[in-house]
């Protein structure tokens, strides 16, 4: 029985999610982590201003609501991207950060329970460990980089607020006009970005063909495409489904390093795949 558009978002949304690897391995040679997210923050809002406007999208009705939706963005994409480039241009291999960022649905699970009062089966809990299981068996090959302890801390920051963030959107503002809502996640977060930026990096840029297509790729592609089914994906679906995706985004970013960039694929890697899949199955059957 072929699936219908609604039941295709979901894996939608994971492909269009690990091509971000494709942005940061392009654009972060060319350019400091957090003016890369600065610039690539303040172009969303550009693009999302307009369109809010025209269509005359629905606006939050309240501060509250204004302020509950600047938090999940702070947490979704400020903290959580801000740490996976921090730690990736300190020397963590994407592997690694692969690594530590999937232990997110594990950490939503048991988030879920205490905060959203929401009760995971024990398939869902076997689900969940087979996927992190998974992906380790796809990262295994990338793992014996030498790197700092210190590359880790901003890694553990990311998984942290990933997690927080996911939780907090779908307790506090679930539902909100993607248009306006994007407006109202990436404004505070490209003004406490930009802040960072200039606390902490010197603004050198060598503008390049591969940092402009990679601008527009995580612009949009991710920002305003994946972005949007994220948001969807939490108002349509309990916290745990949401997260257990998140597995599939290193074997699929496997997938597209082989096609693009010709990186082997080991058999540890394929196992790994399957698991990680069966294992997101049970999660989210």
């Amino acid at each position: 029985m072929p699936l219908s558009p609604t039941q295709l978002l979901p894996f939608l949304f994971v492909v269009l999610w690990s091509t971000g690897f494709i942005g940061a391995r392009l654009g972060l040679p060319h350019i400091q982590p957090l003016v890369f997210l600065l610039i690539r923050y303040v172009a969303v809002l550009c693009c999302m201003l307009p369109i809010a406007l025209l269509s005359r999208a629905p606006w939050p009705q309240s501060a509250r609501q204004w302020l509950h939706i600047g938090v999940s963005g702070l947490l979704v994409h400020g903290l959580y991207l801000g740490g996976v480039f921090i730690a990736i241009s300190l020397g963590l291999s994407a592997g690694v950060a692969s690594l530590v960022v999937s232990v997110q649905p594990l950490l939503t699970a048991i988030g879920a329970g205490y905060f959203l009062g929401a009760s995971v089966a024990a398939r869902q809990w076997v689900g969940l460990l087979l996927g992190l299981a998974g992906v380790a068996l796809v990262v295994s090959n990338k793992l014996g980089q030498e790197f700092g302890a210190l590359a880790l801390v901003p890694a553990v920051v990311a998984l942290l607020a990933i997690t927080a963030g996911t939780l907090y959107q779908k307790k506090f503002c679930p539902v909100f006009d993607w248009r306006t809502g994007a407006i109202a996640q990436f404004l505070p977060t490209a003004i406490l970005t930009g802040l960072a930026a200039l606390l902490t990096e010197s603004f050198q840029i060598d503008w390049s063909g591969e940092l402009f297509f990679a601008l527009g790729w995580l612009v949009l592609v991710l920002s305003i495409g994946a972005v949007s089914l994220l948001n969807w994906l939490i108002r349509h679906s309990n916290a745990v489904n949401v997260a257990s995706l998140f597995y599939l985004v290193p074997p699929c970013t496997a997938l597209f390093a082989w096609l693009l960039f010709d990186n082997t694929l080991s058999g540890l890697a394929l196992v790994g795949m399957g698991l990680t899949v069966w294992g997101v199955y049970l999660a989210r059957k």
